[in-house]
Protein backbone atom coordinates (compact mmCIF):
# COMPACT_ATOMS: atom_id res chain seq x y z
CA UNK A 1 0.00 0.00 0.00
CA UNK A 2 1.27 3.29 -0.76
CA UNK A 3 2.01 5.31 2.33
CA UNK A 4 1.98 8.99 1.31
CA UNK A 5 -1.64 10.04 0.30
CA UNK A 6 -2.33 13.01 -1.89
CA UNK A 7 -4.44 15.74 -0.21
CA UNK A 8 -4.12 19.06 -2.16
CA UNK A 9 -2.34 20.26 -5.75
CA UNK A 10 0.05 23.75 -5.59
CA UNK A 11 -2.03 25.71 -7.87
CA UNK A 12 0.46 28.58 -7.93
CA UNK A 13 2.16 31.04 -5.89
CA UNK A 14 0.03 33.45 -3.66
CA UNK A 15 1.56 36.88 -2.55
CA UNK A 16 5.51 37.87 -2.24
CA UNK A 17 6.10 36.07 1.27
CA UNK A 18 5.73 32.77 -0.15
CA UNK A 19 2.34 31.56 0.11
CA UNK A 20 0.71 29.03 -1.90
CA UNK A 21 -2.87 28.34 -3.53
CA UNK A 22 -4.18 25.16 -2.69
CA UNK A 23 -6.52 22.70 -4.78
CA UNK A 24 -7.78 20.38 -1.89
CA UNK A 25 -8.07 16.79 -3.16
CA UNK A 26 -9.75 15.64 -0.24
CA UNK A 27 -13.85 15.52 1.01
CA UNK A 28 -12.70 17.36 4.23
CA UNK A 29 -11.25 20.58 3.26
CA UNK A 30 -11.37 21.84 6.78
CA UNK A 31 -8.72 19.12 7.26
CA UNK A 32 -6.09 21.78 6.65
CA UNK A 33 -6.92 24.36 9.63
CA UNK A 34 -4.80 21.17 11.72
CA UNK A 35 -2.49 20.01 9.34
CA UNK A 36 0.93 20.52 11.04
CA UNK A 37 3.51 19.45 8.12
CA UNK A 38 3.55 18.22 4.34
CA UNK A 39 5.09 16.15 2.31
CA UNK A 40 6.40 17.56 -1.03
CA UNK A 41 8.44 15.80 -3.49
CA UNK A 42 9.16 12.98 -0.53
CA UNK A 43 10.58 15.81 1.73
CA UNK A 44 8.90 17.24 5.08
CA UNK A 45 7.62 21.16 5.47
CA UNK A 46 5.92 22.31 8.42
CA UNK A 47 2.80 24.16 7.67
CA UNK A 48 3.01 27.83 9.41
CA UNK A 49 -0.48 28.85 8.39
CA UNK A 50 -3.67 27.61 6.52
CA UNK A 51 -6.16 29.74 5.64
CA UNK A 52 -9.40 28.74 4.00
CA UNK A 53 -10.66 30.71 0.96
CA UNK A 54 -13.93 29.51 -0.67
CA UNK A 55 -12.61 25.89 -2.17
CA UNK A 56 -9.04 27.01 -2.36
CA UNK A 57 -6.64 26.51 0.63
CA UNK A 58 -3.73 29.11 1.19
CA UNK A 59 -0.62 27.66 2.85
CA UNK A 60 2.23 29.30 4.43
CA UNK A 61 5.37 26.61 4.66
CA UNK A 62 8.53 26.66 6.21
CA UNK A 63 10.99 27.03 3.98
CA UNK A 64 9.50 28.63 1.19
CA UNK A 65 10.07 32.33 2.18
CA UNK A 66 9.47 33.94 -1.40
CA UNK A 67 7.29 34.03 -4.46
CA UNK A 68 9.95 33.01 -6.35
CA UNK A 69 10.52 30.00 -4.61
CA UNK A 70 6.86 29.15 -3.96
CA UNK A 71 6.57 29.17 -7.91
CA UNK A 72 9.28 26.51 -8.15
CA UNK A 73 6.34 24.31 -6.37
CA UNK A 74 3.83 24.85 -9.19
CA UNK A 75 1.99 21.72 -10.18
CA UNK A 76 3.28 19.69 -6.71
CA UNK A 77 1.24 17.48 -5.16
CA UNK A 78 0.67 17.73 -1.18
CA UNK A 79 1.00 14.55 0.44
CA UNK A 80 0.72 13.21 4.07
CA UNK A 81 1.74 9.93 5.60
CA UNK A 82 -1.24 7.53 6.40
CA UNK A 83 -0.37 7.84 10.06
CA UNK A 84 -2.03 11.86 9.68
CA UNK A 85 -4.57 10.61 7.26
CA UNK A 86 -7.87 11.46 8.39
CA UNK A 87 -9.62 8.75 9.60
CA UNK A 88 -12.00 7.20 7.20
CA UNK A 89 -15.60 6.46 8.31
CA UNK A 90 -16.80 3.21 7.38
CA UNK A 91 -17.30 2.41 3.84
CA UNK A 92 -15.15 4.84 2.75
CA UNK A 93 -11.76 4.33 0.78
CA UNK A 94 -8.95 6.37 -0.34
CA UNK A 95 -8.64 6.70 -3.79
CA UNK A 96 -5.16 5.33 -4.13
CA UNK A 97 -5.76 2.00 -2.63
CA UNK A 98 -8.79 1.62 -5.08
CA UNK A 99 -7.04 1.75 -8.16
CA UNK A 100 -5.06 -1.15 -9.08
CA UNK A 101 -8.21 -3.37 -7.38
CA UNK A 102 -10.01 -6.03 -9.76
CA UNK A 103 -13.78 -5.74 -10.57
CA UNK A 104 -15.28 -8.99 -10.29
CA UNK A 105 -19.38 -10.31 -10.48
CA UNK A 106 -20.74 -11.99 -7.28
CA UNK A 107 -20.34 -15.38 -10.20
CA UNK A 108 -15.87 -15.21 -9.62
CA UNK A 109 -15.98 -13.44 -13.17
CA UNK A 110 -13.33 -10.94 -13.66
CA UNK A 111 -14.68 -8.02 -14.96
CA UNK A 112 -10.94 -5.90 -15.14
CA UNK A 113 -8.93 -3.28 -13.17
CA UNK A 114 -9.85 0.07 -11.64
CA UNK A 115 -7.57 2.21 -13.39
CA UNK A 116 -9.15 5.58 -12.78
CA UNK A 117 -11.51 7.50 -10.15
CA UNK A 118 -13.91 10.71 -10.97
CA UNK A 119 -15.06 12.40 -8.09
CA UNK A 120 -18.74 13.96 -9.10
CA UNK A 121 -21.82 14.21 -6.93
CA UNK A 122 -20.66 10.09 -6.77
CA UNK A 123 -17.43 8.55 -7.65
CA UNK A 124 -17.13 7.09 -11.19
CA UNK A 125 -14.94 4.05 -11.55
CA UNK A 126 -12.97 3.71 -14.56
CA UNK A 127 -12.07 -0.06 -15.20
CA UNK A 128 -9.54 -1.36 -17.88
CA UNK A 129 -11.96 -4.83 -18.83
CA UNK A 130 -10.48 -8.02 -19.88
CA UNK A 131 -11.36 -7.29 -23.16
CA UNK A 132 -9.14 -3.88 -23.57
CA UNK A 133 -12.44 -2.25 -23.51
CA UNK A 134 -12.64 0.81 -20.90
CA UNK A 135 -16.38 0.70 -18.94
CA UNK A 136 -17.30 3.52 -16.48
CA UNK A 137 -19.47 3.04 -13.71
CA UNK A 138 -20.98 5.19 -10.80
CA UNK A 139 -19.91 3.87 -6.85
CA UNK A 140 -23.22 2.62 -5.77
CA UNK A 141 -24.16 0.83 -2.85
CA UNK A 142 -26.85 -1.21 -5.18
CA UNK A 143 -23.71 -2.06 -7.50
CA UNK A 144 -20.70 -2.46 -5.25
CA UNK A 145 -21.41 -5.90 -2.84
CA UNK A 146 -18.32 -5.55 -1.61
CA UNK A 147 -14.75 -4.19 -1.28
CA UNK A 148 -11.67 -5.62 -0.11
CA UNK A 149 -8.66 -3.40 -0.11
CA UNK A 150 -6.11 -6.12 0.96
CA UNK A 151 -7.20 -8.90 -1.54
CA UNK A 152 -7.26 -5.57 -4.19
CA UNK A 153 -10.90 -7.18 -5.16
CA UNK A 154 -13.96 -5.57 -5.49
CA UNK A 155 -17.26 -7.43 -5.74
CA UNK A 156 -20.28 -6.11 -8.06
CA UNK A 157 -23.36 -7.36 -8.72
CA UNK A 158 -23.32 -8.01 -12.33
CA UNK A 159 -26.99 -7.25 -13.20
CA UNK A 160 -26.81 -3.90 -11.75
CA UNK A 161 -23.41 -3.07 -12.75
CA UNK A 162 -25.28 -3.79 -16.88
CA UNK A 163 -27.56 -1.11 -15.92
CA UNK A 164 -25.37 1.40 -15.00
CA UNK A 165 -22.20 1.27 -17.09
CA UNK A 166 -21.09 2.33 -20.05
CA UNK A 167 -18.28 1.77 -22.18
CA UNK A 168 -16.19 3.93 -24.48
CA UNK A 169 -16.07 3.78 -28.32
Amino acid sequence: MQQNLKIGLIVKPQGIKGEVKVQPLTDDINRFKNLKEVIIDDKTYRVIKAVIGGDTVFLSLAGIPDRNTAETFRGKFLCVTRENALPLEEGRYFIVDIIGCNIVTEQGQTIGEVTDIFSARTDVFTVKCTDNRIMRFPFLNAVVKKVDIESKQITVIKERLDEVSCYED
